[in-house]
């Protein structure tokens, strides 16, 4: 059976590759030129009848830098602006999302391709996956989130899922813009961020908590410090006083893990004008919140349905660190140590956008830290309560008004 075009070319091109001991990882341009060079080629020849002609040669040009130097059959939907997510359930059950809705591609793989494709995506990360690590969550390098679970934690077949990382969202001015939030929020977020205010982003996941922190951050002084630890690399703060640091899987040997835990202890010896904890979900909540209490202004997202939801999620998890760590240390540190809750939704039609804004008084009520809401969504707006931040001393802002007066 005569091989299929393309598949002749990419082997070419192939050919070329070890024959001239190119490395096409580090230059997309090398391998755009050796390609259009054998497609040209192929069709030279096609002319003369000796083989099939293309039917599109920028189209098989594109395949084939795609199989190349990306990733293949879903090279498309990572360059496409459009896609936000893509997943793998099974080799022939890919969905891809964007604008809040989801569907199922036409793309149809191999597992072998499946395996392939993740093999190649972790090659640059220094993770693996395999039985007795199942799991993997990893960055690629243009920023995106790598999350793959294989059997036999799944039933059959390679679970994938990657998060494309966007540059479209750097400021709370391209949220106002957006639509996300209405300028008067924007400004009063930007006066909590350099007020060195401890500002916790809840929201669901997809909510555009991620997205939110970044934009917070860009609003800190030019002169900050920035330290942020995550599990895995998501945001980005390109041109700032920042080290990003991430964790680490353990060895084969089981030795050499790193925490968030330890990667927090580890930031307070940086020198930290502020510290980020990409994401809170278990028992570094308490060692964020030693962090806070020395006096460190910081930041972090965490999974939650509301503003008042996100501050007994922060009150509990750091009750995971041990026993002899109790509800009468963590629920009035976090009454003193947070400033404000800022929670995201993301709406039926996929619109992103800030819910709430939440701080807490300083009290402890019925076991619970006491807030009050100072912007509350109203008709689908939102809009200033009217009531006054508990601790203005704290904002160093001008006072709200209702309907966003001054």
């Amino acid at each position: 059976m005569p091989q299929h075009p393309v598949a002749l070319i990419t082997e070419r091109v192939r050919e070329r590759v070890r024959r001239e001991g190119v490395d096409l990882s580090g230059d997309r341009a090398v391998a755009d030129r050796l390609v259009r060079d054998e497609v040209q080629r192929y069709s030279e020849r096609a002319l003369g009848g000796s083989v099939p002609m293309l039917a599109d040669e920028h189209e098989a040009a594109r395949r084939i830098v795609a199989d190349l130097v990306g990733l293949g059959p879903l090279q498309p939907f990572l360059d496409d602006p459009n896609v936000e997510e893509i997943w793998i359930n099974a080799p022939d059950q890919v969905y891809i999302a964007g604008g809040g809705a989801s569907e199922r591609t036409g793309l149809e793989l191999t597992s072998a391709q499946v395996r392939d494709l993740v093999e190649r995506m972790l090659q640059t990360t220094g993770r693996r996956v395999d039985l007795s690590s199942p799991f993997v969550d990893a960055s690629l390098p243009d920023g995106s989130r790598l999350h793959v679970a294989i059997p036999d934690v799944t039933r059959r077949e390679w679970a994938v899922n990657i998060r494309k990382f966007s540059r479209r969202i750097g400021t709370l001015a391209d949220l106002v813009e957006r639509g996300s939030m209405p300028p008067a929020v924007a400004e009063f977020l930007r006066g909590a961020v350099r007020a060195r205010l401890n500002i916790i982003v809840s929201g669901a996941t997809h909510a555009g908590k991620t997205t939110l922190l970044g934009a917070l951050l860009a609003e800190a002084g030019e002169r900050d410090r920035i330290i942020t630890v995550e599990e895995t690399f998501e945001l980005d703060l390109a041109g700032r006083d920042v080290v990003a640091m991430q964790c680490r899987q353990p060895s084969l040997e089981g030795t050499g893990e790193i925490t968030l835990r330890r990667l927090i202890k580890e930031s307070l010896r940086m020198r930290p004008d502020r510290l980020v904890v990409g994401e809170v979900r278990e028992a570094e909540a308490l060692d964020l919140l030693i962090a806070l209490n020395s006096g460190v202004p910081g930041a972090c997202s965490v999974h939650a349905n509301s503003a008042s939801d996100a501050l007994t999620k922060l009150s509990v998890l750091p009750l995971l660190a041990g026993r002899n760590i109790d509800s009468s240390f963590v629920l009035p540190t976090v009454a003193g140590v947070v400033d404000l809750v800022v929670h995201c939704e993301q709406g039926a039609d996929g619109h992103r956008r800030v819910a709430e804004i939440a701080a807490p008084t300083g009290r402890v009520t019925d076991a619970a830290v006491e807030a009050v809401s100072l912007f509350a969504t109203v008709g689908g707006e939102l809009v200033p309560t009217g009531l006054q931040p508990p601790r203005p001393e704290r904002f160093g802002l001008p006072l709200l008004a209702p309907g966003g007066a001054r």
